[in-house]
This record gives C-alpha cells, sequence and structure tokens, in this order.
C-alpha cells in the first residue's frame, strides 16, 4: 500500500518525514535489499519534490541502509554481505551483555523500578505462545518490544542508540531467521534465562547470557536461515 504524506504519523519536515516512510518501506521488505530507488517514482509515491527525497536518502545512507552507487547512479536499498552480518552480530553481542549486565546491576541495588521485569516477564510469555503458533511476524515485532524494553530498563542511551542503529542494518536478515517455529522458540528460551539471570541481580552471568543470545544463538539462527533463500 503506498505511502502518502498526509498519513505519516512522525510530525516535522518533509525531509524527516520522507526519511521515516522510506525507512518503513525498506523495514517491511516491501523494498527489498539491492534494490535501485528511482527517486522521481518514489518521490511521486510519497507525493513530495525531490529535495526532501534526496535529503532523506542521505540520512538512511549514514544509517546504513542505503547505499550510493558509482556516479550517476544513484542509490539503492544496502545488500549485506554475510561477512558484514557477522559482524554486526559481533558487535550486537557486546552492546547485548552490556545491557543485560546492567539490567541486573540495577536489580541487585534495588535500583529497577516495579513492575519492569514483571513486564518483560509477560512478553517472554508473549512471544512463547506465538512461537508456539508459528506466528512469525507477531513473534517478531514482539522480539523487537522485548528488546527495546531491556534499553529502557537498563537506562543507557547511548548504548541503546547504537544498538538501534545495528539493528537496522541487520533487520531483514534478523526477521528471516525467526521465521522458523523451531528458532523462534530457541531464542525465547534465551530471552527468559537472561531475565532469571537478571532477576538474581547476577550481572556476570546476565552479561554472559546477553552476549551468548546474539553471538551464539542469533548468529546461529541466521547462519541456518541463510539456505533458506
Amino acid at each position: 500500500m503506498p505511502w502518502a504524506m498526509d498519513t505519516l504519523p512522525p510530525p516535522g519536515s518533509l525531509s524527516e518525514r520522507a526519511r521515516a516512510a522510506v525507512e518503513r518501506l525498506i523495514l517491511s521488505g516491501e523494498i527489498p535489499p539491492g534494490t535501485r530507488l528511482n527517486e522521481v517514482a518514489l518521490a511521486a509515491r510519497l507525493g513530495l519534490s525531490r529535495g526532501p527525497l534526496r535529503e532523506a536518502l542521505r540520512g538512511l545512507e549514514r544509517d546504513g541502509l542505503v547505499a550510493a552507487g558509482p556516479a550517476g547512479q544513484g542509490m539503492s536499498v544496502r545488500r549485506l554481505e554475510p561477512a558484514e552480518m557477522a559482524e554486526l552480530y559481533d558487535m550486537r553481542a557486546l552492546l547485548q551483555g552490556f545491557i543485560l549486565g546492567r539490567i541486573a546491576e540495577r536489580v541487585a541495588r534495588g535500583a529497577l523500578p516495579a513492575g519492569v521485569l514483571e513486564g518483560l516477564r509477560a512478553q517472554v510469555e508473549a512471544m512463547e505462545g506465538m512461537a508456539g503458533s508459528g506466528e512469525a511476524g507477531g513473534y517478531y515485532a514482539e522480539n523487537l518490544r522485548f528488546h527495546e524494553a531491556l534499553h529502557r530498563a537498563a537506562g543507557h542511551r547511548r548504548a541503546s542508540g547504537l544498538y538501534d542503529s545495528l539493528i537496522k542494518e541487520s533487520h531483514l536478515a534478523r526477521q528471516q531467521s525467526l521465521a522458523h517455529p523451531d528458532r523462534m522458540r530457541q531464542s525465547n528460551a534465551e530471552h527468559g534465562a537472561m531475565l532469571a539471570a537478571v532477576a538474581a541481580g547476577d550481572a556476570a552471568r546476565a552479561r554472559a547470557l546477553g552476549e551468548a543470545h546474539v553471538a551464539e544463538g542469533g548468529k546461529r539462527r541466521w547462519i541456518e536461515s541463510l539456505s533458506e533463500g
């Protein structure tokens, strides 16, 4: 369904709204990796001039979602090579471990707001139901919300911002890696183990499990998904 500029939720300048619209088209898979972006057609689709669109595309290039081609060939949706994707998993693992360790430290100090752990457990329970019924789209969306909730619980804006930028680059590959019920269940079992370590205030174990969730479990699930096209 085409996006119209007057229906976009984010406020702000035309370029900011265009950036949000194009990002959603890319992250939803509607504009797949490797697709060359026709500025004339895309501007018409969004109902704006090419100036704000070009500014939006430059911002998405900085985010790693689009890439400029050779001179005169415009931009395309970035297609990550396997080696690049593996590096993203490595860096996300370090940040995930830091975030989990920080939450556990807050628990140990009695500094985590009331209800946060209960909310996280409820999300894990909801994902378990989705994994059991094979709801890949729902599971992936809730998985993203779960990790966002972890970032809020950690209370470290810089770590959260860095993690979000890495997630955007790896979004489509991660979505495919969590499309199989068995892999959803494996991922969610890791969520449960991470929360148990956090609830115990065991920062070292929470950090180790957070890193392993990405560097071992997540990377393994991605590699398994490569053969599925």
